[in-house]
């Protein structure tokens, strides 16, 4: 919590941009690379968070939300999702044994992912991105919100991450960053 509660001038807090998403949509395959020009350009100024939003058409897809969890508990949540997002199609065929081969891949505890996924220790944090998600009106994945405004990026990510910027920057030079 340190650098969340500096608050100091130095220290201006960083732009939180939320991205609600799931690991077996192509559509947020695509938005990975809006993802890496994001981080880029804007480093720790922009806080990048994956917000889980299973959709029911992809049955694997809360299963692979509770393994990223446990990737982010192991200190690879964004290795780990990015692995995953490039298998969307492996992940419908194969289903769970490609979560936990994708853990065992970037060296990570293959049998803890498995045990978190017959525990389900991280279907909380799941469930209430899922229920904050509805609260906001995400409706399908990905939907981007910054600084108070929702995107969605499930019918076109065309032109959305110019508007990100656009917003980003508005807020970062009011925050004098």
């Amino acid at each position: 919590m340190g650098r969340m509660s500096d608050t100091s001038p130095a220290h201006p807090e960083p732009v939180v941009l939320d991205i609600w998403c799931e690991l077996q949509c192509p559509d947020c395959r695509s938005a990975l690379d809006d993802v890496r020009a994001l981080r880029a350009r804007y480093g720790d100024r922009l806080e990048i968070r994956l917000r889980h939003f299973p959709l029911e058409k992809h049955k694997h897809s809360f299963a692979a939300a509770q393994a990223a969890e446990e990737a982010v508990d192991q200190g690879q949540g964004w290795p780990y999702i990015e692995a995953v997002l490039a298998r969307t199609e492996e992940l419908d065929r194969r289903g769970e044994a490609v979560l936990v081969d994708t853990a065992r891949e970037l060296g990570l505890d293959a049998e803890e992912f498995e045990v978190a996924l017959i525990d389900g220790r991280h279907i909380l944090i799941v469930d209430a991105d899922q229920a904050e998600g509805k609260a906001i009106g995400v409706t399908g994945t990905p939907t981007y919100v910054i600084g108070g405004e929702r995107l969605d990026g499930g019918k076109s990510q065309e032109g959305l991450r110019e508007r990100i910027e656009e917003i980003a920057d508005r807020l970062l030079a009011g925050a004098g960053a």
